[in-house]
């Protein structure tokens, strides 16, 4: 064991939680109607508390223990056999796992920005532990935990696979099966506090360097080079969404602005160990530029509400900055280069396949689960409920009293 590693990933373990609670789920709630925010509030701690158990039990071992080339064992079921003397690298295992667990806290919390103001608390709750089983804790292992897209070499440093893509493709899919909110496309409330969003974003964009710095698992300049990138990425996809808004609006707005942060972050995530400044402004434009377009793409082209844009912004961002890491990371682009053996086009095609297979698999595993959902507690609730907001008719309580 080594001191300082443990006592950064420690101080990352933490701020990838901050990303979370309260992070992701102010920024969500702030972009809710109303008499919506306690029950954001509700999903993203909740799904919290549900996937630290599930993530203990299970999610670690089928994640992380030696098994399959498509999920791990049940070696570490309930962390069998893990000591405090237990080492993971020059970390003690009891911190990875815990590291580990707030990845799988903030994933399936990502996709309530998809599905709020008309779905069923019951139903977030048994999609989140499906989801956890048969989506994240196989495609972790794919990538992180010795699986099959690791043998190919398949470059995610931070989980542009793992985490984004798996969350957006998914959550897009809940949209599509829950159908819009009422008044979609054209009559849907605006956000109730764009003051929240910002410093939910805020919050998220600090906790990032948790997320991508903390990858590196170790405290050196591995890590150093990744909060640099991240940090540079989020703030030129920022400014890229306030140009766009600026000339076609005439206005720039705050919450574009803060979703153009989250873009740039999401962009720069399976990048950030593996490339160098110009290689953050670079992605930081792609996924300025490439989000934005996304985000009309699904609302107006596919007509799907996926209503705080998962989606456009985490599973296409996450998607761009993979797919673009195999040319960004070579030493001619001040990146720490290719895998022995690769190419720039070899390594695109790895890329391209984790992509495209992760996808996929989320969209199976992901229509099962609304099926077993709708066979059980249901989706979505009545257009009477809906109408007097999820706080009080799912939770007794109301975010604000006049």
């Amino acid at each position: 064991m080594i001191a300082a590693d443990t006592s950064w990933i420690l101080t990352a373990t933490a701020l990838v939680l901050l990303m979370t609670l309260p992070g992701l789920a102010l920024f969500y709630a702030g972009l809710v109607q109303a008499k919506n925010i306690l029950s954001v509030l509700m999903q993203c701690i909740a799904i919290a508390c549900f996937a630290s158990v599930f993530w203990v039990i299970m999610g670690y071992s089928l994640a992380f223990s030696e098994g399959s080339a498509v999920v791990g064992g049940l070696s570490k079921f309930m962390l069998i056999g893990v000591t405090k003397s237990s080492l993971v690298g020059t970390l003690p295992e009891t911190l990875f796992i815990m590291f580990q667990m707030t990845f799988a806290i903030i994933t399936p919390a990502l996709m309530v920005g998809a599905f709020v103001e008309r779905i069923k608390f019951s139903a977030v709750v048994i999609i989140t532990l499906l989801w956890l089983l048969l989506v994240y804790a196989p495609v972790t292992h794919w990538v992180w935990g010795g699986g099959w897209l690791a043998g190919l070499g398949v470059m995610d440093f931070a989980g542009g696979i793992v985490v984004h893509v798996t969350a957006g493709v998914s959550a897009v899919v809940i949209a599509a099966s829950l159908g819009g909110r009422k008044g979609f496309p054209t009559g849907v409330q605006p956000p109730h506090a764009p003051w929240m969003v910002m410093v939910g974003a805020s919050l998220l964009w600090v906790g990032w360097f948790g997320f991508n710095a903390g990858s590196a698992l170790t405290a050196g300049q591995d890590a150093a080079m990744a909060m640099l990138v991240t940090h540079i990425s989020a703030a030129v996809a920022s400014l890229v969404w306030l140009t766009i808004e600026w000339i076609k609006f005439g206005k720039p707005s705050l919450i574009g602005l803060v979703t153009g942060t989250i873009a740039g972050l999401a962009t720069i995530t399976p990048a950030s160990g593996y490339v160098g400044p110009t290689g953050a402004i670079i992605l930081g434009l792609a996924g300025g530029l490439i989000c934005y377009a996304a985000v009309d793409f699904v609302k107006k082209t596919l007509k799907i509400d996926d209503s705080l844009d998962v989606l456009a912004v985490h599973g296409i961002g996450g998607a761009t900055g993979t797919l673009l890491v195999a040319l960004l990371a070579t030493v001619e682009l001040g990146g720490s280069g290719l895998p022995e053996g690769a190419t720039v086009i070899s390594q695109f095609g790895v890329q391209a396949l984790g992509v495209v297979v992760t996808a996929l698999w989320s969209i199976v595993a992901t229509l099962i689960i609304i099926q077993i959902v709708k066979a059980t507690c249901g989706l979505r609730v009545t257009d009477d409920e809906e109408t007097e907001g999820l706080d009080y008719i799912q939770h007794g309580e109301v975010g604000y009293r006049n």
